[in-house]
C-alpha cells in the first residue's frame, strides 16, 4: 500500500464520513488542514475522523493501528497537519508493524 491508495481508500471515504453527518463539504486533496487554526475541523471532529481511519485500515486491510497515541502526540510536526501528513503517519504506522 503507498501513500496515494491510503489517501484514496482510506482518508479520503473517511472525510466522506464526516461531511455526511456534519453537513460539510471538505474537499479532499493532500493539503486538507486536518489540525490547527486552519482547519475546518473541530477536535471532536478530528476525534471521530480519527476513529473512522483506524476502522477503515482495520476492516479494508486488516491493520490494527492507534494513530492518535503518545508518538504522534509527542511528533515535533503533527501527523495531523494535514491529509499528506497523516497519510505519511500511517505509512510509518504500518510499516512498523509488519516489520
Amino acid at each position: 500500500m503507498n501513500q496515494a491508495e491510503i489517501i484514496e481508500q482510506i482518508i479520503g471515504p473517511a472525510i466522506e464520513e464526516y461531511n455526511d453527518a456534519n453537513g460539510e463539504d471538505l474537499q479532499l486533496s493532500p493539503e486538507l488542514p486536518l489540525f490547527g487554526k486552519d482547519s475546518k475541523i473541530d477536535s471532536l471532529g478530528l476525534v471521530s475522523l480519527i476513529v473512522e481511519i483506524e476502522n477503515l485500515l482495520s476492516e479494508k486491510y486488516d491493520v490494527s493501528v492507534s494513530l492518535a497515541d503518545e508518538k504522534a502526540m509527542s511528533q515535533t510536526k503533527s501527523p495531523f497537519k494535514n491529509v499528506d501528513s497523516l497519510s505519511n503517519y500511517i505509512l510509518q504506522l504500518i510499516n512498523a508493524s509488519v516489520s
